[in-house]
């Protein structure tokens, strides 16, 4: 029973990476009504997405290499470090460094408290208001060419949001985007860019403590890289839908799906038909 628990999960894992729904929040959710009932864990959260962010890295490898060759030649001083790319690489080790902190800090929070159905419920309505009036107010006119520090430290901030499931990681950093007045493209483009340092390095450091210790959750090591390999195949389709969806769409779609779900859990918490 544990595998088909974990294709779910990793199904879960890679339709919702992407989308400003909150994975860690959904993994959360489903992992109650499995017949395990119980919370997956962080760490099998954090490695989980790893096969996501791997399909970011290839969908948007393109973008990476050019950034990655740019940032180096930067440092060797054979381009200026105004060039667009090189300022990019800068910007996204700019931006992650927050969220690296943060995460170091209150690790022990993430892991418990944190993941109380009844903050993720709450998470869930009041970043889906706040998604909903980035949306409506954002002036959208910048690209990421307009990328500022004080903007990528904005982002890196918002992105940290993450670390309390609800929020969302793509959810944080494009509200964020928005309200700073990048386009509904840009912002999203610059999330998952954003994500693939925090996400590798989250997701290994898990990894490298949980490989060989004893199972702390109800999935063990093969049955999370089971989780991750799904979610991997998934993530990759759901990034190209995702991105063709807002270049012409709101995200008024994803606003009242997180407050519809956030409502409902409310509903069954108070029922005491599932456990925080």
């Amino acid at each position: 029973m544990n595998w088909i628990e974990s294709i779910i999960l990793g199904l879960v894992q890679g339709l919702t990476e992407f989308l400003p729904v909150s994975s860690s929040a959904h993994l959360r959710i489903v992992g109650e009504f499995l017949p395990h009932s119980a919370d997956p864990g962080a760490a099998f959260t954090a490695i989980t997405q790893l096969g996501t962010e791997t399909a970011v890295v290839i969908y948007f490898w393109r973008d990476i290499v050019r950034i990655l060759r740019q940032w180096g030649l930067s440092l060797a001083g054979r381009v200026p470090r105004s060039d667009p790319d090189a300022r990019m690489g800068w910007l996204i080790i700019l931006g992650s460094l927050p969220i690296g902190v943060l995460g170091l800090l209150f690790e022990d929070w993430i892991d418990t408290e944190f993941r109380s159905l009844w903050i993720t419920a709450t998470m869930l309505v009041v970043f889906g208001v706040f998604l909903a009036v980035a949306d409506r107010v954002g002036r959208q006119h910048r690209h990421l060419d307009d990328l500022t520090v004080r903007h990528g430290v904005l982002y890196g901030l918002a992105q940290a949001l993450a670390l309390i499931p609800g929020v969302s990681r793509s959810g944080g950093t494009i509200t964020a985007g928005l309200l700073m007045g990048y386009t509904r493209e840009a912002a999203a483009r610059y999330a998952f860019l954003l994500a693939i340092p925090a996400v590798f390095a989250s997701g290994l450091y898990k990894l490298a403590t949980t490989v060989g210790e004893p199972q702390a959750g109800p999935y063990g090591t093969a049955e999370t890289l089971l989780a991750t390999g799904v979610a991997f195949a998934v993530a990759y389709v759901i990034i190209g839908w995702f991105m063709h969806y807002i270049s012409n769409r709101s995200y008024t779609l994803f606003v009242w799906y997180r407050i519809a779900v956030g409502l409902v859990l409310f509903v069954l918490l108070g029922l005491g038909l599932i456990s925080a």
